[in-house]
């Protein structure tokens, strides 16, 4: 049936080791360019400092179970990449880059199911193949390159899917798929969607029922099918159990409001009344078309053949793509969308490209139009760079400013320049007929190229540390500092015990329970304080302005800084003084 769907084969003289030593090769390169940059920049908003200062309460408090950002629990999202990423900093002692090591081993943890999944599938060469398509797909290097949940929760999704198929498409393999349910009870202790992993069932048992050929059977193996339930709710309960022991043993309205948060709030409700992010219900397919690149442009020339697989009944194409049809279908459905939602149909995408790509390859025009993508790539980044590094115009010196970045951010339009040039490198060096590695090449030697130059130029400004360096100089050393309506990356950058009040609640009742504890030691205490966040209370003229940071402006008011006696023309009833927040850090 492969020679039937006209699959180039694997290259007889290419035996396994060979395999090995290309999959080695590939991983190499992969880790230079997804590892490109690590240690060079602190956590930037909006996700890292959040996640890396849970991590980090998580080590100092000893509190595992019950996320805290501040004084205040976490309900956002389940522990599962805090535990890593306080795993890592405890590992390598706290080193500036511990934040992105999970996204950098789930990255190359995907990469590596994928290539053996499309051995095991198909043959090594698609498995490379399918790899390779990940890889170069812009929005895959991107991800990865963030410490977010998004990666962790890509590399259990993968792991999942790769147990499903392997027993359905390659078994019976019970032990395969078992583990593949366990990862998917992984992924919903990660962000809460590792469910969707499941869904690689319901197009196997439409298949299955439709007689198609090339799948497993299973004949009064029920209990062994509830395994893979157990094995999903063992996962879970890794977390989950302890936790709800642990909260409902506490008896107190905050822990029993986080359960209620965290498993209801934050995933069926949120799931069937998003409040946030809302956009029209093609709003993926415009993802796709924007971040998937260059990917996509294969998908046109894949049509005929995915309908000649469909014609022909072969599984191995039509699962992954079935499911990454129902993943699109799952997150188009509610109103809240974001563009990362669907990378986890990315490697089931390229799994169901891979088998093609051979002839393609073969083909004269795919070589010449990579080639052309990559002079253009090429041209397009050093023309705009040199434009904005001569010329300034509005929009080169609006973007400097918002990173505070001197002389119009010259030397950010340089990086621009040399990101062009490793595009006209990659292709001077690979030439027209070897189109396709010029790009991927180009492709590479750009996400090194870019956050090597860009990081040390940006992290000042973007992960916070000048601003919070410099109030530290500002009040002294026998100065307090407290926090009023701040962001993670603050407290995370304070260089002192820091006392705050509160991440979540109204800006007015922070400030007032500010001012009661400021007033306690008016010459040493000041409150730093987003700008937005001044009442009509304070003297203006006493406020020390502490300049942009992530293009957020905060400032510094002294302990004289307020009118005495003064009631704000805007404030809710303040509730109890925060307490010093140096007992968690």
């Amino acid at each position: 049936m492969a020679a039937d769907l006209a699959v180039s084969p694997y290259p007889m003289a290419l035996d396994e080791r060979s395999f090995r030593r290309e999959l080695g090769g590939f991983m190499l390169f992969a880790l230079v360019v997804l590892a490109a940059g690590i240690g060079m920049r602190d956590p930037w908003p909006p996700d890292e400092p959040r996640f890396a200062l849970v991590a980090r309460q998580m080590l100092e408090s000893g509190q595992w179970l019950f996320p805290h950002r501040g004084l205040e629990l976490y309900a956002d999202k389940p522990p599962m990449l805090m535990w890593t990423e306080a795993a890592w900093m405890a590992l390598t002692n706290g080193w500036r880059g511990a934040f992105l090591l999970t996204s950098l081993f789930s990255g190359l943890g995907t990469l590596a199911l994928v290539a053996c999944l499309g051995r095991r599938l198909w043959n090594p060469r698609v498995g490379l193949h399918a790899a390779a398509i990940v890889l170069t797909t812009m929005t895959f290097v991107d991800v990865i390159k963030h410490g977010q949940i998004d990666p962790l929760s890509l590399f259990w999704i993968t792991l999942a899917n790769t147990g499903l198929l392997l027993h359905c498409l390659r078994g019976p393999d019970w032990k395969m798929y078992w583990l593949g349910c366990f990862a998917a009870g992984l992924g919903v202790i990660t962000k809460g969607v590792g469910v969707i992993a499941l869904f690689m069932l319901i197009p196997y048992a439409v298949m299955r029922a439709r007689q198609w050929p090339g799948l497993a059977r299973t004949h009064g193996d029920r209990w062994r099918w509830a395994g893979g339930a157990i094995a999903f709710l063992l996962a879970i309960s890794v977390w989950l159990l302890p936790m709800l022991v642990t909260a409902y043993g506490f008896r107190t309205p905050e822990y029993v409001a986080y359960v209620q948060d965290i498993l209801f709030h934050q995933t069926a409700d949120r799931y069937a009344n998003s409040w946030q992010h809302e956009e029209a219900p093609w709003f993926f397919l415009l993802v796709i078309l924007r971040v998937w690149a260059p990917t996509w442009l294969l998908i046109p020339f894949l049509v005929p053949r995915w309908r000649e697989a469909l014609r022909r009944r072969e599984p191995r194409v039509w699962m992954p793509l079935a499911w990454f049809v129902l993943t699109l279908v799952f997150f188009s459905i509610p109103s809240g969308k974001r563009a990362i939602y669907i990378l986890p149909g990315l490697p089931m995408l390229a799994l169901a490209m891979a088998p093609y790509l051979g002839d393609l390859l073969k083909t004269r025009w795919l070589p010449r139009l990579a080639f052309g993508l990559t002079v253009a790539s090429g041209v397009v980044f050093v023309g705009v760079g040199a434009w904005a590094w001569k010329a300034a115009p509005k929009a080169a010196r609006r973007i400097a400013e918002g990173y505070q970045l001197a002389d119009h951010g010259q030397s950010l339009w340089l990086c621009v320049i040399a990101l062009g040039a490793a595009f006209l490198v990659a292709a001077a060096v690979c030439r027209p007929r070897r189109g396709v590695l010029a790009l991927v090449l180009g492709i590479g030697l750009a996400w090194i190229v870019w956050p090597v130059t860009t990081y040390p130029l940006l992290n000042a400004n973007q992960s916070a540390t000048q601003l919070m360096s410099e109030a530290d100089a500002r009040i002294g050393p026998g100065g307090q500092l407290g926090l009023v309506s701040w962001r993670e990356e603050v407290l995370y950058q304070a260089r002192r015990p820091v006392t705050e009040f509160g991440f979540a609640r109204d800006a007015a009742l922070q400030m007032a329970d500010a001012r009661v504890w400021q007033r306690a030691d008016p010459a040493h205490r000041w409150i730093l304080l987003n700008e937005d966040a001044l009442d009509s209370c304070v003297i203006r003229e006493k406020v020390v302005d502490m300049g942009v940071a992530n293009r957020v402006r905060s400032v510094l008011l002294p302990g004289d800084g307020s009118r005495v006696g003064c009631v704000p023309a805007r404030q809710s009833e303040p509730s109890p003084v925060g307490a010093d927040s140096s007992a968690m850090l």
